[in-house]
Parts: structure tokens; sequence; C-alpha cells
């Protein structure tokens, strides 16, 4: 049995300080992924995808443990945010109009087909109503800002405020859907001593002007291609 593996402690993507806004460099990670609309502190959606993720998390732990005779911490909830007008998410924060993705992060030998044999493990101890939904995948965030958040959910909208203002400062743009990392139990914090990392990934605004004048040009030249054969 190898030493018990802390991806916290092993990349630097999950550190971030409180006031510090700061630039990293995302690798490519896999995740447990399950998506779901709506408020989380309202809508059975959600709760029902925490019933089923958590139970799976613990259960693929414990496969690789026995079967491959490596051992890991079972990492932090995350989350993927967004709505179709972000305005509902940085300012108005209506919950009723956000999609999320939740996210455990899983070390990179665990395959397909531990996946599925954690997945029957606990179907045989009744299966949750949304397990079948979760799935094993990558997630390729690259360059992305990120700050510490200490306080309430509710009170991020400044932060992130503050946030978005400094990349564009930089000459950035919003590349990806907003991350959470929650790396307190909001069932046994109190609100104002929760500590979420807040992420976003971003594009140089250059880089992704010439990526829209690209496409544009493809679009130019098919349009023009259609037009001459019809």
């Amino acid at each position: 049995m190898t030493a018990k593996l802390d991806l916290k402690r092993e990349l630097d993507a999950y550190r971030a300080k409180r006031g510090e806004l700061r630039l990293v460099d995302v690798p490519p990670l896999q995740y447990l992924m399950i998506d779901g609309h709506g408020d989380p502190n309202t809508a059975p959606a959600y709760r029902e995808a925490l019933e089923a993720l958590y139970p799976l998390a613990y259960a693929l732990k414990f496969a690789s443990r026995r079967e491959l005779g490596r051992d890991y911490v079972v990492m932090p909830l995350e989350g993927l945010w967004s709505a179709a007008d972000m305005d509902a998410f940085t300012v108005a924060r209506d919950k009723s109009r956000w999609d999320w993705t939740l996210l455990m992060l899983v070390p990179d030998w665990i395959d397909r087909a531990l996946f599925d044999k954690a997945a029957d493990a606990v179907r045989t101890q009744g299966a949750p109503a949304r397990l079948d939904e979760i799935r094993l995948a990558p997630l390729e965030e690259g360059r992305c800002v990120q700050t510490l958040h200490l306080g309430a959910f509710d009170d991020e909208g400044p932060v992130l405020e503050r946030m978005h203002a400094w990349l564009e400062a930089q000459g950035l743009q919003k590349g990806g859907r907003h991350h959470e990392i929650y790396l307190s139990d909001a069932r046994r914090v109190e609100p104002a001593k929760l500590r979420t990392i807040l992420r976003q990934p971003v594009a140089a605004r250059a880089e992704r002007e010439r990526r829209e004048l690209r496409l544009a040009g493809i679009a130019v030249r098919v349009g023009g291609q259609q037009s001459r054969q019809g």
C-alpha cells in the first residue's frame, strides 16, 4: 500500500489566499460530474445530486485501495456555475436561473472499469436516484484567476465583481464557467467562516478576438462556396 495521496497538497491550483487575485495554470484533471439547474438551496435535483455523488466518491476510493493498493483523500465538493444571463449570477444572484455541474476530483489512475465497479457497489446498497447520471470525465481549464473567499456564499458578489474588473484590466476575458471549490463543510461550519476558492478560467482578449475572426472567416468562405453551388 502506497502513502495516501492528498491532491489538495499536491496541486498548486488548490491553493488560494484571501484578498489575493492570482493567475494559475490548471492542468487537465479528472472528475466525477453531475449536472443540474436551479437554486441549490431548494431544488430537489441539487440534493439528489449530492446524495448520489458522495456515496460514489467514497466507494471509488475504497475500490482503488482494495483493487489497486492505492489510497487517496476524497476531495472536497466543487461546482461549475453559469446562467444564460450572467447578471443572474454576479449581480441579481437569482439562484432559480442557475445552471450547475457538481464535481469531485479523482486521481488520474481511476479508469472506467473501476468507476463501474464502484457504481455497482453503491447500487447493491440501494442506488440513489441520480446515480446513473454521474460521469467520469476530464476538465481542461488552463489559465485561470482565483482567490479565496471567506464568508457566506451570498457574499461572493462583490468579490466576483473585483475579480472580473481585475482580469479586464489585465487584458483578459472570461474563458469558461465560474468554478468554486468548497474547502469547508457547510453543514458544520457557520456561514461567516466558510472557505471557498473562487476560480475563473480566462483567455487573452486578443487571442479570443483572433479566434472569433478565424471562425468568421471560415463562415464567410463556406457561405461563398454554398452560394456558388446553389
